[in-house]
């Protein structure tokens, strides 16, 4: 649901091309399956290490991007430094909605998943949710274009402070 949420707000921009959302679904869906692996491979020992600090490097990456995105729809001047083409903001979003699925990889182990089935349902039900969510926001009049990417960066800001307080306890969702 962050891939969605992230997706809407960037299809809203309305500057994306047919191969730009395919490929930001494909990062998003590779990312969300490939993290449960990794997190499966790593196992028991390194589970508490990495949920010390897991949610706080995501609302930390989510936060920065946010922001920079909130600050440059303040100028007149616009920036293309977010734009999610770009290699880095691409990276550090498909990573930042997804660290939390590395948990989830760990605690596949407990529970006997066949890791490599559900791994292949999570980057197809993630890519397929990402396509849409970035059409929705394409097709959307509610947000204007103008506005898209500080709905966008209030999205990231959002969706880290939901990880944050989920993970320490302060929310159940």
């Amino acid at each position: 649901m962050d891939c969605f949420a992230v997706s809407i707000g960037f299809g809203a921009t309305r500057l994306l091309t047919k191969k730009d959302i395919f490929k930001i679904a494909v990062y998003f869906g590779v990312f969300q399956g490939v993290m449960p692996l990794i997190g499966w491979f790593i196992g028991d020992k390194l589970k508490t290490v990495i949920e010390s600090f897991d949610h706080w490097l995501a609302f930390g990456i989510l936060f920065f991007i946010g922001m920079k995105m909130i600050l440059q729809t303040l100028k007149k001047e616009k920036t293309e430094w977010l734009d999610i083409r770009k290699q880095a903001v691409l990276l550090s979003l498909s990573f930042a909605t997804s660290v939390d699925a590395l948990i989830t990889g760990v605690s596949f182990g407990f529970i006997r998943v066949n890791i490599l089935e559900a791994a292949t349902v999570i980057t197809v039900v993630t890519f397929i949710v990402s396509l849409l969510g970035m059409k929705i926001g394409e097709k959307s009049t509610l947000i204007p274009s103008k506005r898209a990417e500080l709905f966008g960066g209030i999205v990231l800001i959002l969706i880290g402070v939901k990880i944050l307080l989920n993970h320490l306890g302060l929310i159940g969702f």
